[in-house]
This record gives C-alpha cells, structure tokens and sequence, in this order.
C-alpha cells in the first residue's frame, strides 16, 4: 500500500531499507519516545523492523521524501494495535527532519489510509515528556481524551506516563477535520 501527501510519499519497507533506516533511528532521542523500539537500537532490530509481517488493516509505512534521489527515507508512521483492539497511530521522524512538519504530514497521510480501510477512531499518545508529539497531534486531528495512562517504553526499560488522544472519522472520502477537530467532514466539490 501506498499513499502520497504534498510533500511526502509514504511506501512499504523493503529488505534492503534497513541500511538507511538504521542510522536514522539509531538515536537515543527519537528512539526514547517510542514505545517498542528497543535501545541500544542494533542493525539487527532495523532488520527485523523492515522484515515484520503485518496485516493490511493495519498497514505501516516508511516516510519518504520524493524529490531526492531514490526518495530518502526520513522516518517511520502507520496503524497497529493498540490495547482492547483499538487501533493506534505510531510515528517517528529522523532528527535532522525535526520541526519541518513531516510528523503531522504523514499522520494526516496514515489518517486518510485508515479512513479508506475502514477505521472509524485511531487512538494515539505521546509520553508526557514529550510535548512537541502531542502538538503534532493536534495539528492532525486528535484531540486530548483526558487520560494519562503509564505506557510501556522498551527503550526506557520502564512505564512512563503518557496522554492519550483520539480522532473520530468519518467515511473513506472524508478528509479535512471539522473546525472543532474531533470529526472529519467530506471536502467541497
């Protein structure tokens, strides 16, 4: 599966993506924010990211940039299961690609894939200690639920507190969100 956003083509991993990938999330500050990336991370681990199996409802997606050669890898986003069979959003961007809006960009771009598969709420959460994630995603379309769960990190080998989000969607052609932002209503003709 694949999906293009304005400046982002979202693709599947391939075997030999774990070159690129390894070094982009071989970095304890991106990796400390995730929830199941281990740290240290290894190129073992970038190999078996690459060579996970996953079922087409909950597709994931390398971020890529189109316009350079061989559309350069700049991070990581798409759905997995969440706990009590919600379904989750997961990101990360490369640090050096920090701050330029990637993250919102291809979590709206996994949000129109989720509405096209038929999803109706995608969950997501970010670790309190990480507020710059909790600002993309409000920019693309969740809102706060007011819980704060301890979430497993890997990396952290410990639970940290995390605020949990969520966004209703509506049909598979729907995709600007309404202005109070926890729906999505069809774009004009």
């Amino acid at each position: 599966m694949f999906n293009r956003s304005e400046r982002l083509f979202l693709r599947p991993a391939w075997p030999e993506d774990w070159q690129e990938i390894y070094p982009l999330i071989n970095d304890c500050e991106v990796v400390r924010n995730l929830v199941s990336a281990p740290w240290p991370y290894t190129p073992d681990d970038a190999r078996a990211f690459v060579a996970r199996t996953q079922p087409l409802s909950r597709p994931n997606f390398l971020v890529t940039l189109p316009e350079t050669a061989g559309g350069r890898i700049v991070g990581s986003a798409g759905l997995i299961d969440a706990e009590c069979g919600e379904v989750e959003l997961g990101y990360w961007i490369a640090r050096d690609h920090w701050g330029q809006g990637f993250a919102t960009e291809a979590a709206r771009a996994v949000l129109q894939v989720a509405r096209a598969l038929g999803h109706r709420k995608v969950i997501a959460s970010h670790f309190v200690d990480n507020p710059a994630s909790g600002r993309v995603l409000r920019k693309a379309g969740f809102r706060p639920t007011g819980e704060l769960k301890p979430r497993n990190s890997r990396a952290r080998g410990a639970f940290v507190p995390a605020h949990i989000y969520a966004v209703t969607l509506g049909g598979p052609g729907d995709c600007e969100p309404c202005d109070d932002g926890d729906h999505y209503r069809p774009i004009a003709a």
